[in-house]
């Protein structure tokens, strides 16, 4: 927000009375929220009318940490608002998504009651930015067809209806933005690109009469699992979907190779959070997000379980 302030003219003299000094901002990981809504009212306030969506046009998927990275492995589009909830559910409570699919609309409620202007305007950026990931997860220019803001609308809209393109509602009962239901179930340009290599493997295996081996099945398995974990953990029907085989067919191939589905579970999850730990910087609750759980306890029971150390334990030796 600062550096994009800085671009639109504004100076470091500007940031002089800020509660976080910005000359401390490089050397902490966050700052309390207080802070963070108060930066919005002042930047409203300096660069008038739409900064916070000029702003949630700037983001990019690496700005948001762990939940960032998870979104490049959703399989479609909507699946985003599943990890979010999933993720602000184990490591925060400032606010969650929630999906309201119709026959042609989802709609996407963003339920975080706006206490001060300053969290009007960081939903106002939230919703924006959306915007911005779904494009990039899909690769194609998808637009909502409604964005709904509680608040009131402010002078001039252009920048409004310029990130959103769409029609745009103040004053009304809730935050959504609303995207055709087909859009959201759209794939991902790396699920596309996954699923067109596994059908072509299928059609050479049925085609030329050849069966591909139990370890590229092993392998592939692996590696979709690993991919879906951030969203909890996956079943084998969702994962022989997307390899183009029935549950009975896969279940079959990994059998063959002297495993089960659950066993391909646990041994990916074990193996992902054993990397993650040696990494100090991700903490205990973001590694059980990015390992399926859907509670810190949990994961900590888990990973005793396999390694009779607790991760805080496990992570101090290595």
């Amino acid at each position: 927000m600062i550096n994009h302030a800085f671009y639109e003219g504004m100076t470091r003299d500007d940031f002089v009375d800020l509660p976080t000094s910005i000359d401390s901002i490089d050397n902490i990981q966050v700052v309390p929220a207080n802070h963070f809504f108060e930066l919005h009212e002042l930047l409203d306030k300096k660069l008038g009318p739409g900064f916070s969506v000029r702003i949630g046009q700037q983001m990019k998927m690496e700005d948001y940490g762990v939940l960032g990275l998870s979104w490049k492995t959703c399989s479609w589009a909507g699946e985003i608002f599943e990890r979010s909830e999933r993720y602000f559910k184990l490591l925060s409570n400032t606010y969650f998504f929630e999906v309201e699919k119709d026959i042609e609309i989802s709609r996407v409620f963003l339920n975080r009651e706006a206490l001060r202007r300053g969290m009007e305007l960081s939903n106002e950026a939230t919703l924006s930015a959306t915007v911005l990931v779904l494009r990039a997860i899909t690769e194609s220019d998808i637009s909502p067809v409604e964005v709904s803001f509680k608040h009131a609308p402010p002078e001039k809209l252009d920048d409004y209806n310029k990130a959103f393109n769409c029609p745009i509602l103040f004053n009304q009962t809730q935050n959504y933005i609303a995207y055709k239901k087909e859009d959201l179930d759209r794939r991902t340009a790396k699920a596309d690109e996954s699923i067109h290599k596994f059908l072509v493997e299928r059609v050479e295996e049925e085609t030329k009469g050849i069966e591909l081996s139990g370890n590229k099945i092993v392998n592939d398995v692996e590696n979709l699992i690993r991919d879906a974990l951030p969203s909890g953990i996956p079943g084998v029907e969702q994962i022989g979907q997307i390899m183009g085989m029935s549950r009975r067919t896969l279940t079959r191939r990994l059998s063959e190779n002297g495993l089960t589905f659950r066993d391909l579970i646990k041994r990916i999850q074990e193996e992902v959070s054993r990397d993650l730990l040696k990494n100090p910087e991700r903490s205990i609750a973001e590694i059980a997000f990015e390992t399926g759980f859907s509670e810190q306890s949990a994961f900590s029971r888990a990973f005793k379980n396999w390694t009779n150390q607790s991760p805080v334990e496990y992570r101090k030796i290595q």
